[in-house]
């Protein structure tokens, strides 16, 4: 009988990338096992699981709203009907596993599991974990971290520290010269990467547009994913500004080239983007988003502030302070180097494979 497994979850790269990893990594180490992806229906993982040669399912549950909204009301028989295509599911393919990632899909999937004695694994990106896995917890066999003193959130004797698994395409041997005539930059420039997203962040737009003409003419360049959300009216400006040294894409799907030509990087503090930088040794700044739960943002770019691993400006600050302080950096080697080192030191490059082996003992193969 072939192994088989579900693996839960999504909404975000920051949680899709990592289960498609874990996926890589359980094929990897068990070619013949099946493999079942449950997200939530008109999700990014809908198309990005796919795209990545994997079955998945959808469930029609949602969010619910923190304010008052009228999509509560719908919420609860979203999640009834979820609850019931989840046992359903799991009565169908009869997982020895059952993993989840976070998203909305993890919550209905790993109860259903549970309920019917079925192990299961939760992967945490953050280092503050929202309400769904605190609450997945009680239940669930194994807690797989990337932070540590994760104890005052999760039973301590179900912790497992792994790290947070990445794209694995990342990993690839660029030669910088290369990644430089790929996105036709000067090679003899440093290089700040700005990135916000898919969709993009607003303040680290502005913080980048309302500074940008400081650079014009400077022995600097900028790449800069503005999301699609901003890229017409960034693009626009530029024009008007007449600044060539600055190239900006929509959505930058080379990120192994991106990455080896950055000095430094301008992100968003997602879990995914930091273990990312870490991997790779980035001297960083971070703009944790003010739009997520528990500010969960700002408490994983503070795990590294506090060890000298990344540098942080508020979302509030970054329209009138962000270019200025990455230009500031940029020229302060000793400062890039110390930083640079310092994220190093959260790397887990293994985190993809020792998730899986966790997963197949689990499994009891």
């Amino acid at each position: 009988m072939a192994p088989r497994f579900i693996i839960s979850g999504g909404g975000t790269g920051g949680h899709i990338f990592p289960a498609i990893a874990i996926a890589d990594a359980l094929k990897k180490a068990m070619p013949k096992s099946e493999i079942l992806f449950v997200g939530a229906l008109g999700r990014m993982e809908m198309e990005r699981v796919p795209a990545a040669g994997y079955e998945i399912v959808g469930l029609p549950v949602a969010g619910f709203q923190r304010r008052i909204s009228f999509k509560n009301i719908t919420f609860f028989f979203k999640l009834a009907a979820s609850m019931l295509k989840a046992r359903k599911i799991i009565k169908i393919f009869r997982p020895h596993v059952v993993i989840g990632v976070g998203g909305y899909a993890s919550g209905p999937v790993l109860r259903a599991a549970s309920s019917k004695g079925i192990p299961t694994l939760i992967q945490e990106q953050n280092s503050f974990p929202g309400v769904t896995n605190r609450i997945l917890a009680k239940k669930s066999s194994t807690i797989c971290v990337a932070y540590p003193n994760m104890e005052k959130f999760f039973p301590g004797d179900k912790i497992l520290f792994t790290g947070n698994p990445i794209r694995s395409n990342l990993l690839n041997s660029i030669d910088p010269k290369d990644a430089y005539l790929f996105f036709g930059l000067n090679p003899s420039m440093k290089t700040i990467l700005v990135i916000g997203g898919s969709l993009g962040a607003g303040s680290v737009n502005k913080g980048i547009l309302n500074y940008i003409s400081n650079i014009k003419n400077k022995d600097v360049q900028i790449l800069w994913q503005t999301g699609k959300n901003y890229y017409q009216d960034v693009s626009a400006a530029l024009d008007t500004l007449d600044i060539k040294n600055v190239k900006v894409q929509p959505f930058i799907k080379e990120m192994d080239s991106a990455y080896a030509l950055a000095d430094i990087v301008v992100s968003r503090a997602g879990a995914g983007t930091i273990s990312e930088l870490a991997l790779l040794g980035k001297a960083s700044i971070l703009v944790p988003s003010p739009n997520v739960s528990e500010d969960h943002q700002t408490k994983n770019a503070m795990a590294l502030v506090e060890k000298g691993a990344a540098l942080l400006v508020k979302d509030a600050d970054a329209p009138q302070s962000l270019l200025k302080t990455a230009l500031e950096l940029l020229t302060d080697e000793p400062k890039c180097k110390m930083l640079a080192s310092n994220i190093s030191h959260f790397a887990r490059p293994n985190a993809d494979k020792d998730i899986a082996q966790e997963v197949i003992k689990l499994g009891g193969f």
